[in-house]
């Protein structure tokens, strides 16, 4: 039998399976030849296998079984913990590291933990890059996501997609929206901190909170190396290294780096009139 070769640890790091199987054309390895089989059709082209409700089509009859509870509404792998139920057994794996703890994903350049791949690939993309492809139509302004954008389009067109199902508010953004029904409604849960008693209306907030209580300082500028402990801090600081002023006011012209500079100018702007 094929020994595990330091290619698969780097490959595999949390798994010690031989793989005697090689594809041809990726060099992937696998335990079985099936296995191999199965893969070699992603390769090919070949999907024999065709969903009967929508007669979308899959390589394998794993992945049609899998795409099928879509349809059904099937959701077999239950938590032992917490009886949040799943539709496929990796994202139950994912749901059990909210109970153990287990972060496996680690940032090469700052050693931060995750316990999602995602949120490694979200981390690296927003605190260590500053790429940015995805530019706004009405005023230029780039951002790294179409999420962001999408978020940013509403200053300029006003839109407040989200409605509270016991007033008449509406929102701009889904956060707010939690927020209102926290403080206004009722509905929902704090997060409180546990040192400051400190109360948020996102587990995340308290997160970011905690970190100020550990002196954590992750987020790392590029310019002049300072650091901080949230993102949004990050980039407030950023346009400190900048001449582009972004943010204009809409009475007398004037442009600012910062939007708080510019909601307090406004006023006084108004005032004037």
């Amino acid at each position: 039998m094929r020994k595990k070769t330091e290619a698969d640890i780097a490959a595999y790091p949390r798994d010690d399976k031989p793989r005697p199987h090689l594809c041809k054309v990726c060099r992937k390895r696998f335990t079985t030849k099936s296995h191999l089989n199965a893969h070699s059709k992603r390769h090919s082209g070949e999907k024999p296998f065709e969903c009967t409700v929508c007669s979308k089509r899959f390589t394998a009859s794993h992945d049609l079984v899998r795409h099928s509870r879509i349809h059904s509404g099937e959701k077999p792998y239950k938590c032992h913990v917490c009886e949040k139920v799943f539709r496929q057994c990796g994202h139950l794996r994912s749901h059990m590291r909210v109970h153990t703890g287990d972060k496996p994903y680690k940032c090469a350049l700052c050693n931060k933990s995750f316990g999602q791949s995602s949120s490694l690939w979200t981390h690296k993309r927003y605190a260590h890059s500053n790429r940015r492809s995805c530019e706004c139509p009405y005023c230029g302004k780039m951002f790294k996501s179409n999420t962001e954008l999408k978020c940013h389009v509403r200053i300029h067109t006003g839109a407040k997609p989200y409605s509270c199902r016991h007033c008449s508010q509406h929102f701009a953004h889904l956060k707010h929206l939690k927020r209102h029904l926290l403080k206004s409604h009722n509905e929902g849960t704090w997060s409180t901190c546990n040192i400051c008693q400190k109360k948020f209306g996102f587990s995340s907030d308290l997160k970011q909170h905690l970190m100020r209580h550990d002196g954590v300082k992750t987020f790392v500028c590029n310019k002049c190396e300072k650091r901080f402990c949230t993102s949004a801090e990050l980039k407030l600081h950023q346009p400190v290294h900048s001449v582009f002023k972004q943010f204009c006011c809409g009475l007398c012209g004037r442009d600012f780096k910062h939007k708080s500079t510019v909601k307090l100018h406004f006023r006084k702007c108004v005032q004037k009139l």
